[in-house]
């Protein structure tokens, strides 16, 4: 009898206890804001990116309550649903999504998000189309033509640009044999002999390319002429010119012309002005604790904070370049802002 009225007791305390808490909690977490960023899956490199800016900005910023999180996705495309729908407010997106979203074109037909806005290009998508050295005549992106090549996995980002991409060369599906298949998949076909070549965009250095140099696997990877470019932004004006440094890859010693993409940190309008501004202005001030995240944020510096960047600005993120001293050109400033 005692040892059950000591159960009753010990109960009632427990609840006490979980309600004196959670009383405790709520209090605390009435005047924050939560700020979600959008990412990918978990495997890439999008979330470990952003939980890591999520981290930087709930570290410095309780002092304004504000409490960050990564949130991992299907990708770019879910993303900006994520925030058209308000449950996400921060996303990661792949500059060729944002183009076609904020313009309403490719998978945005009809569909056109104008409130979405820029904050910030993170670090750069970089092209790398790898082919056969038998298959290789100009050493260009023309190369491809005719060869059976890997396009990236079926509905995926690298499909929609490398789609896009070949559609600026004049090549559509038809002059290639498709394949769609993942990066370390496409260096192990190519070493196999039952592919020529593929489509493998990411920061850099690509474990699948380096793989594929370390290997011996006799490819290469092509160049972009500035012409090639041209073309390319002809059809969609998301892509700027990058030099792949010699030394990149093993046995590769001089540098490459390719061309990179933006991956964007991007939110919408309706967040305010002054939120948008800190977060900004404590991700730039703390590069130093991004660069221990991946070593694809060590592309983040403030010089490049807008290489690439199509769609306007956040108007907090204005607000914070502009008082960097950033030459904003005329079609990023928000339209909130003129």
């Amino acid at each position: 009898m005692i040892r059950k009225k000591w159960k009753i007791i010990i109960s009632v305390l427990t609840l006490v206890f979980i309600a004196i808490v959670g009383v405790r909690t709520a209090a605390e977490n009435k005047d924050k804001k939560f700020v979600s960023v959008a990412t990918a899956s978990t495997g890439g490199t999008y979330y470990p990116i952003g939980v890591g800016m999520a981290n930087v900005w709930s570290s410095h910023l309780k002092g304004e309550k504000i409490q960050a999180s990564g949130q991992s996705s299907a990708g770019s495309i879910e993303n900006i649903e994520l925030l058209r729908e308000g449950e996400a407010q921060l996303a990661i997106l792949q500059g060729l999504i944002s183009s076609q979203a904020y313009a309403g074109d490719g998978s945005f037909k009809g569909k056109r998000y104008e409130d979405l806005r820029t904050i910030s290009m993170l670090w750069p998508n970089v092209e790398h189309f790898v082919l056969m050295n038998s298959k290789i005549e100009s050493g260009t992106i023309d190369d491809i033509k005719g060869t059976q090549f890997s396009v990236g996995p079926q509905a995926s980002g690298t499909e929609q640009s490398t789609v896009v991409m070949m559609d600026g060369l004049g090549l559509t599906k038809k002059d290639i044999s498709p394949e769609y298949l993942g990066y370390s998949d496409t260096v192990s076909a190519m070493r196999d002999g039952r592919l020529d070549g593929g489509s493998l965009p990411a920061g850099i250095p690509i474990s699948a390319v380096t793989d594929m140099y370390a290997s011996n696997v006799k490819a290469s990877i092509l160049e972009v002429t500035d012409e090639q470019l041209d073309a390319i932004n002809g059809v969609s004006d998301s892509w700027y010119r990058y030099v792949i440094p010699g030394g990149t890859y093993p046995r590769i010693d001089k540098d490459i012309n390719t061309i990179a993409q933006p991956n964007l940190l991007s939110t919408t309008k309706e967040m305010d002005e002054e939120t948008i501004y800190i977060l900004t202005k404590t991700l730039y001030e703390n590069l130093d604790e991004m660069y221990e995240v991946h070593s694809s944020a060590k592309e983040m510096t403030l010089e490049t904070a807008l290489d690439g960047v199509s769609v306007p600005l956040h108007a907090g993120a204005y607000r914070y370049f502009k008082e960097a001293g950033l030459d904003i050109p005329e079609n990023l400033i928000p339209p909130e802002a003129k």
